[in-house]
């Protein structure tokens, strides 16, 4: 019998071949569901890996998340995606999620000394700092693979990063908030919560070049970092909106959202402020739908925390220490087509 083909599949799972090619490379758009009957149709059928494919274990395995629960509903909605998606996936023997109070290396090192003997991969979400390089360097090397969500820790002997490439994410926030702000002109807020956070320093820095490119007439006004933390957030954006007669548009790079919204509706200036954010919460969704934001860029939280499960799962199948694999897909979310959750 001759190698299997994506018709196969497709006829096996009961989807079209579409639905099949997306799975099988990791693109967005795709049910759980269906994305489970793919991958299960794949391996029923011995179907080959083909580029942007990840061969699976032969045996089910013991996974582990480190995710900081700090006041981000992002990453509420990615723990319950994972455990959801990781439910349904019977090479997954166990899924531990484990929580913690902030993403630097005083969080994440005490928690990687606790991984289980039978955890064969680890997902984390974590800042990039020396220290925690190095911890997640010796957990690769003791022969457990890692993978990065949301924002990355390069040259840490990760597998894999899941989430989307938040260079282009900064630099699409950038092109809309000037295509929206830059006839007026003005002044452009910007809060992050930390430069350490390489997901939030790539959106900074696609932000910032696409706007000093292309829209003269904004100008960057110095970047509020927050540590994620609302209170501070709506001190800061207070201030801005009092001290910032000109202020065109606010871009927040993280979390800390909801202290940008109390503002502006404590402050109430004369001028709203564009304002746009990242990922798809229901704060930002019923937001969006009052008119209070402008635009959000999501990075898909329900594909995220499968693709977390799933390049894990490849990750631990494979010899190779790192998997070649594309980022996903920013969304673009304005009022008229806010995707039903």
């Amino acid at each position: 019998m001759g190698r299997s083909t994506i018709v196969d599949i497709a006829r096996r799972a009961g989807v079209s071949t579409a639905t099949v090619d997306r799975v099988l490379n990791g693109r967005a758009g795709v049910a759980a569901a269906n994305r489970h009957r793919v991958m299960q149709a794949a391996r029923d059928l011995g179907y080959l890996p083909v580029e942007g494919m990840v061969t699976l274990p032969s045996r089910p395995v013991h996974l582990e998340f480190f995710i900081p629960m700090v006041q981000n509903g992002f990453m509420g909605e990615l723990v319950n995606g994972i455990r959801r998606f990781a439910a349904t996936v019977p090479l997954v023997a166990s899924c531990n999620i484990r929580t913690l109070d902030g993403f630097g290396p005083e969080s994440l090192l005490p928690a990687l000394e606790t991984v289980g003997l039978r955890t064969s991969g680890i997902g984390l979400v974590a800042a990039d700092h020396p220290r925690s390089r190095e911890a997640i360097r010796r957990v690769c090397e003791a022969g457990v693979r890692v993978v990065t969500i949301a924002s990355d820790v390069p040259d840490s002997g990760r597998s894999a990063y899941v989430g989307v490439d938040n260079t282009v994410a900064g630099r699409t926030a950038a092109l809309l908030m000037g295509r929206m702000a830059g006839s007026a002109g003005g002044a452009i807020g910007l809060f992050m919560g930390s430069r350490a956070y390489d997901g939030h320093q790539g959106r900074e820095t696609g932000f910032r070049a696409v706007l000093e490119r292309d829209f003269p007439s904004l100008s960057l006004l110095p970047p509020i970092e927050t540590g994620e933390r609302s209170d501070r957030t709506r001190v800061a954006m207070t201030q801005l909106l009092r001290g910032t007669p000109d202020l065109a548009g606010v871009y927040c790079v993280g979390a800390g959202r909801t202290g940008i919204v109390a503002a502006l509706e404590e402050v109430r200036p004369p001028r709203r402020p564009v304002v746009v954010m990242h990922d798809l919460t229901d704060r930002t969704h019923a937001w969006l739908a009052d008119g209070v934001i402008d635009v959000v860029i999501d990075q898909n939280v329900q594909l995220v925390g499968e693709q977390a499960v799933i390049r894990l799962l490849g990750a631990i199948a494979t010899t190779a220490p790192h998997l070649l694999l594309k980022n996903i897909e920013p969304r673009i979310i304005l009022r008229e087509n806010i995707p039903q959750r």
